[in-house]
């Protein structure tokens, strides 16, 4: 069983903060639609197996497709490989986009699941971030998404934006508890050199939140979550119980899965390959063969990407798993290295398992690369 990904890249405007490649010119969307599901028939063989268990469209913005577009890709998915054990099929939307025929419409092509963008139920918030909806719009959305017949909703917050009090961030999670969602996922805004907000940055017009305020935030967001009854199965995911996202879990744990669009990722438990951000190579090079770049990982590297992403989930470091796969010497070296986490009250030894105290999570990147195996601390940041 594997999952399937596939990258729209256009948006109708850019959000400040995004690093994700898309575009705002919408000239090509119809090219790029056939290109995908051709890429799609190409790749069928990428994947170890012929049945897929999760399905997921994200962006980008995939609702500048209309749902009977995006029928035609569930459509080719399931023809071409078998779907019978599908276990979830998501897609990203906008809350602008979402009105009752488009919700509709997303339904009877196959998805089971929304991913809804709302970032922020503070205008002002929506207004730095180049957002398209408004805090009132966002929850009309998740009302009309639930009553259109979705059991199965996530939503996106954002927290550490400059300018959002304390307060402002509790009414965030407290308006977000009320619309009974079944996931949220919530990230630290971060400022990336290629963004608006990067630029801004640069030029001394955007200072970023301290990291006082930073943690205050994150731990507020773990209480609050956690107190509803959320669990926190991920640094930045919070699901109602047996509401994880199956399609990310899969990322995390290791397992096979195929991208599909402009800078997809593919992986399929040694090789990893992806095509480049450029929609122009993508239609170009897609049929000449040339489009992907692929690297076939080592042992080592399986090492630090089964610490970095054990390490981000509440299960942590199996030590039997990972002396399974990589014997017994690597299990020792990460033992010894996890030793001073633990003395330090960051990490917590129990049944087997390194986990990362929760209210420790912010620094997580840190504790990793000092376990990664020697000499390869900065490949995987």
């Amino acid at each position: 069983m594997a999952g399937l990904y596939i990258h729209i890249p256009f948006c109708k405007q850019l959000c400040h903060y995004c690093d994700f490649f898309s575009c705002i010119s919408l000239a090509k969307t119809g090219p790029v639609l056939e290109a995908l599901l051709r890429e799609m028939e190409l790749r069928r063989r990428f994947l170890p197996g012929d049945s897929l268990s999760t399905f997921y469209v994200g962006g980008g913005t995939p609702s500048v497709y209309a749902p009977q577009e995006l029928g035609r890709l569930t459509a080719r998915a399931r023809e071409l490989w078998d779907c019978t054990g599908l276990e979830e099929s998501t897609v990203e939307v906008n809350p602008d986009d979402l009105s009752p025929a488009c919700l509709d419409g997303l339904l009877r092509a196959g998805f089971d699941r929304l991913s809804i963008g709302i970032q922020s139920f503070v205008d002002r918030d929506l207004r730095l971030m180049n957002r398209r909806h408004t805090a009132e719009g966002a929850e009309k959305a998740v009302r009309e998404a639930q009553r259109a017949g979705f059991g199965n909703i996530s939503i996106d917050l954002i927290y550490g934006i400059p300018g959002m009090s304390d307060r402002e961030w509790r009414d965030n999670l407290e308006r977000a508890l009320s619309l009974e969602v079944q996931h949220i996922s919530a990230y630290h805004l971060t400022v990336e050199p290629r963004t608006v907000f990067g630029r801004r940055a640069a030029q001394g017009k955007f200072t970023p939140v301290d990291e006082e305020t930073s943690q205050r935030q994150y731990l507020t967001l773990h209480r609050t979550l956690t107190a509803a009854g959320y669990e926190h199965y991920e640094i930045s995911n919070f699901a109602r119980p047996g509401r994880r996202s199956r399609h990310n879990s899969a990322y995390w744990t290791g397992e096979p899965y195929l991208g599909i669009g402009p800078s997809a990722h593919s992986y399929d438990g040694r090789r990893r390959s992806w095509s480049p951000p450029s929609l122009a190579r993508y239609l170009g090079e897609l049929e000449e063969g040339t489009l992907y770049e692929e690297e076939t990982l080592t042992e080592e590297e399986r090492y630090d990407e089964l610490v970095m992403v054990s390490l981000r989930r509440a299960e942590g470091v199996d030590t039997a798993e990972l002396e399974r796969r990589f014997g017994a010497r690597k299990l020792c070296y990460f033992e010894e290295s996890a030793h001073r986490f633990v003395e330090a009250g960051i990490l917590e030894h129990t049944g087997g398992r390194y986990r990362l105290r929760p209210e420790e999570y912010l620094v997580s990147d840190g504790v990793i690369c000092e376990l990664f195996w020697p000499g390869d601390g900065e490949t995987h940041t």
